[in-house]
């Protein structure tokens, strides 16, 4: 992909935003479907949201949303892994929902139990989406580094462009992140 591309037409979202979109849609797929597909093993979607489904669906909240009038490649490319992470958080709970039943009983307990079962990774994206939100009441920088970083795809480099920050300082960011994400999910609410 032409970086330069994605940049111009980044940057016309603002005068001529349904060709932009478009044509940017075109040029940037491949990448959304790397991130998307990199998303789904994160968050456990399982077979029932597919690639192709996330990026849609991502595709829909970023074409309704709006962008900052200043974006280039890279934080565009972080604002779509963030679409993305709230697909997958709100199918977790949906799938959440409906393993509770919807207001239905389960057939048999064995029912019961594989739907719990299968609904781990959904109950670890919300936990981590949960963890992650408190993160971002708390050190801002450092939850939009594992933002970048982990959902993103980003490197350090990368990340330090997007947030105008040292590589030295990304680095300290994702260890703090890292511990205090460990300690929260771990059961440790400070």
């Amino acid at each position: 992909m032409d970086q330069d591309t994605v940049t111009e037409l980044l940057r016309r979202l603002g005068s001529a935003r349904a060709e932009s979109l478009a044509g940017l849609m075109g040029v940037v797929q491949a990448d959304l479907r790397a991130i998307a597909h990199r998303e789904r093993l994160i968050g456990g979607a399982g077979p029932t949201l597919s690639t192709t489904a996330l990026v849609n669906e991502a595709w829909i909240r970023l074409r309704e949303g709006k962008l900052p009038a200043e974006i280039d490649r890279r934080l565009f490319f972080g604002i779509a892994a963030r679409a993305m992470r709230q697909v997958l958080v709100d199918y977790a709970r949906e799938r959440r929902a409906a393993k509770r039943g919807g207001g239905r009983a389960h057939d048999s307990l064995s029912a019961a139990e594989q739907l719990a079962s299968a609904d781990a990774p959904s109950d670890e994206m919300l936990a981590l989406d949960d963890a992650l939100g408190a993160l971002e009441r708390t050190n801002a920088r450092a939850a939009e580094v594992v933002q970048l970083r982990y959902f993103g795809g980003l490197g350090d480099a990368e990340i330090g462009e997007v947030l105008g920050v040292d590589e030295s300082t990304v680095r300290r960011d994702w260890l703090k992140a890292r511990g205090w994400l460990y300690q929260r999910l771990q059961g440790d609410p400070t």
